[in-house]
């Protein structure tokens, strides 16, 4: 159990690493250079991870993986009104446009995720409760027959989280958010649509 003192060294540590990231990448941030950031040691960081940088790694996972859902609060959690659903949009939009090509969780989940299993759980457990909460919209839709009775909410909600995903990874290649924009307003306008025809 870690001292308020000892969570505090952890936390800044993952966010010294999670900065280094964003400017620099996976492969070229190195434990010294987070040393740096977060005003430690090697044998402090070495005490709060002691199997290094891929245990450091897993650890911005994690943060980063619950700013990708608390980033979208609270309209992800109140997706009942085509007014919710584009603020929703909106906000996704910016968040990937303002990270531009140095997304953290893009970089883990892509160069990471690739050979971590515990990455892999972790990108899993998120991309999940995303869709959850992207379904519960579509049925709250359904249920104000605003959305088509036709169309399956769980499948609709993976497409979506799929399309954004996409969009990112191009995102994070070209520097450009059109193709995130054009994923996503096709996804809505497939929802509406599905409402008009019922």
């Amino acid at each position: 159990m870690l001292t308020a003192k000892g969570a505090a060294t952890r936390q800044r540590i993952i966010e010294a690493a999670a900065a280094e990231i964003r400017e620099r990448g996976v492969t070229a941030t190195k434990l010294e250079d987070v040393c740096q950031r977060s005003a430690t040691g090697k044998s402090q960081l070495f005490h709060y991870f002691p199997e290094g940088k891929e245990q450091l790694l897993l650890a911005v996972a994690q943060l980063e993986a619950g700013r990708v859902i608390e980033d979208q609060q609270p309209h992800l959690g109140q997706l009942t009104s085509w007014t919710a659903w584009q603020r929703w949009r909106d906000v996704v939009v910016e968040r990937y446009r303002r990270q531009g090509v140095h997304c953290p969780m893009g970089v883990l989940i892509t160069e990471l995720g690739r050979h971590t299993p515990a990455a892999q759980a972790l990108t899993g457990q998120l991309v999940e409760q995303w869709q959850r909460q992207v379904q519960a919209g579509i049925e709250a839709m359904q249920g104000n027959n605003q959305v088509g009775p036709g169309v399956d909410p769980a499948r609709t909600a993976a497409a979506m989280i799929a399309a954004i995903q996409g969009g990112v990874t191009i995102l994070m290649s070209t520097g450009s958010a059109d193709h995130l924009e054009a994923a996503l307003d096709l996804c809505l306008d497939y929802l509406r649509a599905s409402g008009q025809s019922t």
